[in-house]
């Protein structure tokens, strides 16, 4: 993938399921390296905007582009350039780690395979475990594995659909170090969380989206966990006020 200045661009992108409107005119752009951050109310279109971007759904209008192809034309070329974190593992629990990683290492047909297996268990702190059943694993050290899946063939884009979810304190500590490398190394990533504090401290720009639109655009030290909370209460009671009313 080319060096561009935005990784990700979205203009006007409308999605809709039958007479149901999800995402009404989005506009967003996240540049190449740069860690954003989505939130927003349950049905607010979290997750319909980032499964369009994975190329898992196709948009019913507007424009979506990542690494400069266009979506859904170019949607097989940009899928070896992303990593995905879903709600679903997407791991099988009847192999070993390593057993999973090798699997996918084949599928992405990587060169240095074991190399590339045993460096990745390493950085998510999964060394030690390479040869235990999946299924034996902790909430935890399944999203250390999905992690080392999603970016075993070093993807540009990693996008992550609520990675937080069910870990503790120090399970949580060790996935923000994670994050906070593959920034390092340059990947730009797209993050939808319900945490908003943690969200806004860790990334470079949290965007609130509410009844499928932009409601707000924040900036890193742009304002306080107190006053972006303000905000944020007040464009989801505007939600659910509207809802409430149809």
């Amino acid at each position: 993938m080319s060096t561009i200045g935005e990784m990700i661009q979205i203009k006007g992108l409308i999605k809709n399921y039958g007479l149901n409107p999800v995402l009404r005119g989005v506009d967003l752009h996240v540049r190449q390296g740069e860690f954003v951050t989505l939130v927003g109310s349950n049905g607010a279109g979290k997750t319909t905007l980032l499964r369009i971007v994975a190329t898992l759904q196709k948009p019913t209008s507007g424009q979506v582009k990542v690494g400069g192809w266009l979506l859904p034309t170019h949607a097989d070329r940009v899928r070896r350039h992303i990593g995905l974190v879903s709600h679903q593992a997407l791991l099988y629990g009847d192999l070993t780690a390593a057993e999973n990683l090798t699997f996918f290492a084949k599928l992405y047909r990587l060169d240095h395979l074991q190399d590339r297996v045993d460096r990745a268990l390493k950085e998510v702190g999964l060394a030690a475990r390479q040869r235990d059943a999946v299924s034996t694993f902790s909430r935890g050290m399944v999203q250390r594995l999905t992690i080392a899946r999603a970016t075993l063939h070093e993807p540009d884009v990693l996008l992550l659909d609520e990675p937080y979810t069910g870990l503790d304190q120090d399970a949580a500590r060790l996935l923000d170090d994670l994050l906070r490398r593959e920034v390092d190394n340059g990947r730009t990533i797209l993050m939808i969380t319900h945490d908003l504090t943690h969200g806004l401290n860790l990334c470079d720009r949290t965007v609130i989206l509410n009844r499928g639109k932009i409601a707000a655009k924040v900036e890193r030290g742009q304002v306080t966990a107190s006053e972006f909370l303000e905000l944020y209460t007040e464009h989801t009671r505007r939600n659910n006020q509207q809802s409430t009313t149809k």
